[in-house]
């Protein structure tokens, strides 16, 4: 990857890392409806939530790791994976801690965020 697709791609990467945290932020009540005690909490939560997500560089993907869990693989190469082709910033669920499921549920230079939640690449419909 030449340094110009590399800085796409590292933009991309944080393009969806904040997705993510928006996603979260923007889950369950309106925040500005709740208590003071539940806004406090729900401040909490956002705030570990979004302390919580990382990202672990491998070889072929980068892992994305949501407390401990994770999230998803972003391929960092063109490929094959289980006898489906893929390309540089194409998405995965994840099929164990180790490896993504076989098919491509999005992509990080896509300008929808409609194929994934805070909780992961959407399911194949």
């Amino acid at each position: 990857m030449n340094r110009e697709n590399k800085i796409k791609y590292v933009e991309a990467l944080g393009n969806l890392m904040g997705g993510i945290k928006e996603d979260y932020k923007n889950w369950g009540s309106d925040i500005d409806s709740l208590s003071d005690s539940q806004k406090e909490i729900r401040l909490r939560m956002i705030d570990e939530f979004n302390r919580n997500l990382d990202i672990r560089s491998g070889r072929k993907f980068d892992k994305v790791v949501s407390n401990g869990s994770v999230w998803g693989f972003v391929a960092k190469t063109d490929g094959v994976l289980k006898g489906v082709p893929y390309f540089v910033g194409d998405v995965f669920k994840a099929a164990g801690w180790r490896a993504p499921a076989k098919h491509v549920r999005g992509s990080i230079f896509s300008s929808k965020s409609n194929w994934y939640s805070w909780t992961g690449p959407n399911y194949l419909i």
